[in-house]
């Protein structure tokens, strides 16, 4: 009687068992692999790690090349790479980078005519809702005068306060 109970948990243990394993196997499937990359000198290896952890992947939009996996970002790397070998300065690979792919592959745009709301922008809000709550506070610490009474709304006024 117990085995008939034990039964179906076993199977279900063990199908989860093998789901689990089968979803941490596709993930290693799906990994990108290493790129391996011989430098000249570790300093050409700390300026291209510096670069393409700058660099945003175009197709990835909110990831770095260097954590991308996507194929367009490994494109990118051997670029950055090669344009490394060809003793091109750091702005020089940016520049070209921003020329192909335009300013969405900076994560710090540069400061332009067409970046200034990107720059300006949150401060411009933050002074422009500083000055709303200053100018409420304001108002409300103002005290409400009332329109003087007339003739007749003084007399109703008077009239009420008899009664009682």
């Amino acid at each position: 009687m117990t085995q008939l109970f034990y039964l179906p948990i076993r199977t279900l243990l063990l199908l989860c068992v093998f789901i689990c394993s089968m979803l941490g196997f596709s993930n290693i499937a799906d990994a990108s692999p290493v790129d391996t990359y011989e430098f000249q000198n570790e300093v050409t290896q700390k300026r291209y790690n510096a670069l393409v952890k700058e660099l945003r992947c175009p197709k990835c939009q909110n990831q770095n090349l260097a954590d991308s996996n996507s194929p367009i970002a490994a494109d990118l790397r051997q670029e950055v790479y090669e344009l490394l070998h060809q003793n091109k300065a750091d702005i020089e690979i940016v520049d070209f980078m921003v020329k192909r792919y335009g300013e969405f592959v900076l994560y710090r745009p540069r400061v332009s005519s067409l970046t200034y709301i990107l720059w300006f922008g949150p401060a411009f809000l933050l002074l422009l809702g500083v000055i709303v709550v200053v100018f409420v506070l304001r108002k409300k610490a103002q005290p409400k005068t009332n329109p003087p009474l007339s003739a007749e709304q003084q007399q109703q006024l008077d009239k009420i306060l008899k009664d009682k």
